[in-house]
């Protein structure tokens, strides 16, 4: 991202217009799934764009440095090289967007990163994730401690009360002392729309994230019961593109939890295409949130490849 989002003044009349018109909305999300799709080596082509635009993530409470270190070996090489020159690719420099781990993990993924020789981003999850019930002083604080561990994108959640009651000055207020504390590291902002209530709390709060100056807005912490779905990847990716058209700051988007298919993916790409277009098409506007998501692009391009699927020790895993 050459130009960061620097955010605007909180515009309540833009806000507080929204109205959302949700079975347009469904059929919109509906048809991505059904009338559009790449075939044969257009898919493969997408699939790798897919691979390299994944926040390949591990949030789990028994993390330690061996899996986290496993996971960044997985980021820098996730394709296995017979399978890469297969594809032409072996100089392409596929790698991860990112690797997604928990604060108190970021020095072992950073420190692995570079003994691998890998220049991808370190990114983490802050402010009390996944509910953001915490003080706001040790919010902030938690996002210091992790950009100086190394981290360079933090993913922040939001707080989800603020946005239930329409205190949109209050949320607004919290995001810009957050991308503040944030400093050069990039700021996601999880909305958690599955604690939101409405599609227009979806929308509303997309506008207050990026107006605070959020790099990215992210659908969810991959812990609520509704997660990354495609009708709130379109509520979402027209409220980046009217800040766009509004303003003219690009703002990137990060579906997260419950993407475990390739289908799933090339859903996602066909969605930026058309919402957004290409310029959304890359790991600096566009990022999946997955830890699963990898090993079935694998396994789809193996069979490309090969024409068969691979046996499960056939694939390393993360």
């Amino acid at each position: 991202m050459d130009v960061r989002n620097p955010g605007c003044e909180l515009d309540l009349g833009w806000v507080n217009s929204v109205r959302i018109n949700l079975p347009s909305v469904k059929r919109r999300a509906e048809t991505l799934g059904t009338k559009r799709t790449v075939k044969k080596q257009w898919q493969a082509a997408w699939l790798l764009r897919a691979v390299t635009c994944i926040d390949l993530t591990t949030l789990s409470g028994d993390d330690t440095d061996a899996n986290v270190d496993r996971l960044c070996h997985k980021a820098a090489h996730p394709i296995r090289y017979d399978i890469i020159k297969a594809l032409g690719m072996e100089d392409a420099g596929i790698t991860c967007g990112a690797v997604c781990v928990y604060p108190a993990r970021v020095e072992g993924a950073v420190r692995s990163l570079k003994k691998i020789g890998c220049d991808i981003p370190v990114a983490a999850v802050a402010t009390g994730f996944p509910s953001g019930q915490y003080y706001m002083k040790t919010r902030l604080e938690e996002i210091k401690l992790t950009v100086g561990a190394g981290a360079k994108e933090i993913d922040i959640v939001i707080n989800r009360e603020m946005a239930l009651t329409g205190n949109w000055k209050g949320l607004y207020e919290e995001l810009k002392a957050m991308r503040e504390a944030c400093g050069d590291a990039h700021m996601k902002a999880i909305l958690a729309v599955g604690e939101l209530g409405s599609m227009a709390n979806v929308y509303k709060a997309s506008l207050v994230a990026m107006m605070a100056g959020s790099d990215f807005i992210k659908t969810s912490t991959g812990k609520e019961g509704v997660n990354a779905i495609l009708p709130v990847g379109v509520v979402m990716c027209r409220a980046i593109r009217e800040y766009h058209q509004r303003t003219g700051y690009m703002v990137g988007f990060k579906p997260a939890g419950g993407i475990r298919a390739a289908k799933d993916a090339l859903n996602w790409l066909i969605l930026i295409k058309e919402e957004l277009g290409d310029g959304w098409l890359n790991n600096h506007m566009f990022r999946i949130g997955a830890s699963g998501l990898l090993g079935d692009i694998e396994r789809q391009l193996f069979h490309y490849v090969y024409g068969r699927y691979a046996a499960g020790s056939e694939l390393p895993m993360a």
